[in-house]
């Protein structure tokens, strides 16, 4: 039995009136999220990373050479304003992880790329990020960890339709 159970079971006693199973979900994902962030937190710290550094460096990592991006393709595929975005490559270019130059394909924008110390750095957070991922949900066997994911996709999807 989980924390979650005792409040649904609270708020039964109090209020039978009311279906609180929706509750149940909600706080469930939502006390996984605070314990899978405590779990990844670990990992970013061991690499001098946290998860907003983490996030962009493996955004520029997994876009293929030359590790480059505008920032605004930089945005889109973090999901962050374009005031977060400058602190976040600001912070980084400071510690030697990116540098922005001049976009080759145009000459007149910038992009940011890793240098190769943020390479080097990713490609081994990269390696723990993973095996930490496997053992955050090493508790769920394969056909249970197939059953939620794509359960959790459908759920997210539907609201990314809503949302656009």
């Amino acid at each position: 039995m989980d924390h979650v159970t005792d409040i649904l079971k609270q708020w039964g006693a109090e209020r039978p009136d009311l279906d609180v199973a929706p509750m149940g979900v909600i706080g469930r994902l939502k006390r996984l999220h605070d314990h899978l962030t405590r779990g990844l937190d670990k990992v970013y710290a061991a690499h001098g990373l946290n998860a907003a550094s983490f996030d962009v460096l493996a955004t520029l990592r997994r876009s293929g050479a030359p590790f480059s991006l505008s920032p605004t393709a930089l945005m889109d595929r973090t999901m962050v304003t374009s005031g977060t975005m400058t602190n976040r490559v600001d912070r980084l270019e400071q510690a030697g992880l990116v540098k922005r130059r001049r976009n080759p394909e145009d000459g007149r924008g910038m992009v940011v790329a890793l240098t190769d110390a943020g390479f080097a750095r990713i490609d081994r957070a990269i390696n723990d990020h993973v095996a930490n991922q496997h053992r955050l949900i090493e508790t769920l066997s394969p056909s249970e960890r197939q059953a939620l994911d794509r359960l959790l996709g459908d759920w997210l999807a539907s609201f990314e339709r809503q949302t656009g």
